[in-house]
């Protein structure tokens, strides 16, 4: 039986975002720049807490399957239907492209029905959903013995991300949904993530439009570079991660912008050791970044043998300021905790120019500004393949 439709056009005039999973506020901070208000903020982990704190924003630490959604609205002063938008990217690591890829099956997967479970009871006007893009292929394998097959294996029905649309179609949400690079959005970075973006009331909903690229005849339209993030900073003596003493002998030997193949041959089994004989690229072990290009995925920690984050030209990994420049942090943004924890919180973040793209894609749609109306249109066919080929780059898929 479908669900009555409530009218909470009342509300269209507010602003204010609940956000969960909110870490160091990447994603948050993105959406201020893009006009939204984050009323309030939600983490487990004590040190992102902390950082939001030391910020001055408010925040309810604690466990989100603790959590019931009307505490949520107590706290914030609103009502059921009422908020603009609510936000948050569910932990990514059982969906990760790399691992075992648990999926539903990994313990923070249920995650996931504890943020629709919020979205269910509060109502916002629209939702934002960012994870690892691995999700969209991330299998559904989990059933219950008795529904096992005859031979006793486990069947599989589907992908997470089926499961996922299926709950917001319950709740009658309209969705887009696909794989964006952080890069076509004046990001100094490659990085792809999944974004899912609701609608309530059906409005029509889009993700965000390219503003960057590879090429482009205007330099402020291009991509950015490490250089252009970190070239002003890089002479301070900045919080930093230490190299090993091994790790760092072998690192002189990179040139900009290279990475363990570059190592003289008699030394590359040596430096690499076990992982020498394994399949795959390895970009990552002693990798040496280049002012000329943008950044690899900024991880979690940039002295990992396997994901190295590494200076253009000093012996050195990047220190947490370019870390944060590189994901477009503020510059007085306080990051509270070990030198460990902060590289933590910033490698966990969404950028802050992809989030705040997103946030003018949906502020564009509620105020219905988002596209130019025209009796005729000239020039239909370049127009129509530069259209196509942004399509095809952002992967879009509405639902």
């Amino acid at each position: 039986m479908a669900r009555k439709k409530e009218d909470y056009s009342q509300y269209y005039s507010n602003r204010d975002v609940i956000s969960f999973f909110s870490g160091a506020m990447g994603l948050d901070i993105g959406l201020e720049k893009a006009g939204l208000h984050i009323i309030i903020g939600q983490d487990f982990e004590p040190t992102c807490v902390e950082t939001m704190r030391a910020n001055g924003h408010n925040v309810l630490e604690g466990d989100i399957r603790e959590i019931e959604p009307q505490q949520m609205l107590d706290l914030t002063g609103l009502n059921v239907g009422e908020p603009f938008l609510i936000c948050g990217g569910p932990p990514c690591q059982p969906f990760s492209t790399a691992g075992k890829r648990l999926g539903i099956n990994d313990p923070r997967g249920s995650l996931f029905m504890d943020y629709i479970r919020m979205i269910d009871y509060i109502k916002p006007r629209f939702f934002i959903m960012e994870n690892v893009k691995g999700i969209m292929s991330a299998p559904l394998k989990h059933v219950p013995i008795a529904e096992r097959n005859k031979n006793g294996m486990e069947q599989q029905f589907g992908t997470v991300l089926d499961v996922i649309l299926s709950e917001f179609d319950k709740l009658g949400y309209k969705t887009v949904y696909g794989v964006l690079d952080a890069v076509n959005y004046g990001v100094p970075q490659f990085r792809e993530r999944f974004v899912l973006v609701g609608s309530r009331d059906h409005e029509d909903i889009f993700l965000p439009i390219p503003t960057h690229f590879q090429m482009h005849q205007k330099a402020e339209y291009r991509w950015q570079t490490v250089g252009d993030a970190i070239q002003d900073i890089e002479e301070e003596n900045g919080e930093c991660a230490v190299l090993s003493q091994e790790r760092a002998y072998y690192l002189e030997m990179i040139p900009e912008g290279g990475n363990w193949r570059d190592l003289p041959e008699d030394i590359k089994r040596i430096a690499m050791g076990g992982a020498y004989e394994s399949g795959g690229g390895k970009v990552g072990f002693y990798r040496r970044l280049s002012y000329s290009q943008p950044s690899p995925t900024v991880v979690t920690s940039p002295v990992q043998k396997a994901t190295m984050m590494c200076h253009p030209r000093a012996n050195r990994p990047l220190s947490v300021h370019e870390y944060a420049r590189i994901q477009q942090f503020p510059e007085e943004w306080i990051f509270v905790g070990t030198t460990s924890a902060k590289y933590k919180q910033i490698g966990n973040a969404v950028p802050i120019g992809l989030a705040e793209a997103i946030g003018r894609a949906i502020v564009a749609t509620a105020d219905k500004t988002a596209m130019i109306k025209t009796k005729r249109f000239r020039g239909t066919d370049i127009h129509n393949r530069i259209k196509n080929a942004i399509e095809l780059g952002g992967n879009a898929v509405c639902q």
